[in-house]
């Protein structure tokens, strides 16, 4: 399918991709940690018929250079920008970070009609780098709404990793136990996705060595069928942090970061989600 491109430096940086012949379905793409504009994931659900969006979200121009206490109105204003585009269904595909951004959105806009969270997690955790005045410490929440920040877990200091100095560090450990250190924040933290109208489809590795996605994956099922509302859960045991979809390239190796997972078994987990995906994203319900 014939698509048209165009870049966008305001009110954010970011691509616009949509089919020559139009349509209703838009859709919002969110990297992670990454910061960056998911162009190659936008041309490719462009093709499938979507109007679709990636913005940067932190660390471009007047934004916080890290992810903390990002306001959700970033993502209900691309919202507004794809409804203004033509579309009447909107879906917010994230990948972790933004899988939890993604997440959240649905949660506070009710115009969200699905979900597709990649390497998700079940609550908000604290900020990632700094917020917009300039410092890390003390920890403060990755989100607001409204100018108020959102209930979130801190990360216990305390965490050393396992891996010799400059060697790739897994940091799933440092989610588990910033868990158990503060179990006590945990409930506040939780992310309400039975609240949400949006369908929702989970994507998830069991070998996800940066936090532990595939349960937290499990604990937004059971939140959704606890409260009578439907959800998709796709998962493998041995895919990683970074599914990758049919005709994606393979993600980059991290000097800094294990992933989990192999290049085979994160493109098996995205080819096996991708159905789901398109299906969940055109309303198949």
């Amino acid at each position: 399918m014939d698509v048209t491109e165009r870049e966008l430096t305001d009110p954010w940086e970011g691509v616009l991709a949509a089919p020559v012949a139009g349509g209703d379905i838009g859709v919002l793409v969110l990297a992670g940690s990454s910061g960056r504009i998911e162009r190659e994931r936008v041309r490719l659900l462009a093709r499938q018929g979507m109007t679709t969006l990636s913005i940067r979200w932190f660390g471009g121009p007047g934004q916080s250079p890290g992810i903390c206490e990002i306001p959700l109105e970033t993502f209900t204003a691309a919202v507004d920008f794809l409804r203004s585009h033509g579309a009447r269904r909107i879906g917010v595909l994230g990948t972790s970070k933004g899988a939890e951004a993604a997440l959240l959105t649905a949660v506070h806009d009710a115009r969200v009609d699905a979900v597709v969270a990649m390497s998700p997690t079940a609550r908000v955790w604290c900020n990632v780098g700094p917020g917009r005045d300039g410092t890390q410490h003390p920890c403060r929440s990755s989100w607001t709404w409204r100018g108020r920040a959102l209930p979130f877990v801190p990360m216990d200091d305390s965490w050393t990793p396992a891996e010799a100095d400059g060697e790739p560090v897994a940091i799933r450990g440092w989610y588990e136990l910033s868990e158990r250190t503060f179990a006590g924040l945990l409930p506040a933290a939780g992310i309400p996705v039975e609240t949400a109208r949006a369908d929702l489809l989970l994507v998830a590795g069991g070998d996800d060595a940066m936090w532990p996605s595939l349960p937290f994956a499990e604990q937004l099922a059971r939140r959704r069928r606890s409260a009578g509302a439907t959800v998709r859960l796709i998962a493998r045991h041995d895919a990683g942090h970074r599914p990758r979809f049919p005709d994606e390239s393979p993600a980059s190796p991290s000097p800094r970061f294990r992933y989990g997972g192999t290049p085979e078994a994160d493109a098996l987990l995205g080819a096996a989600a991708w159905p789901h995906v398109l299906d969940m994203l055109r309303g198949g319900g």
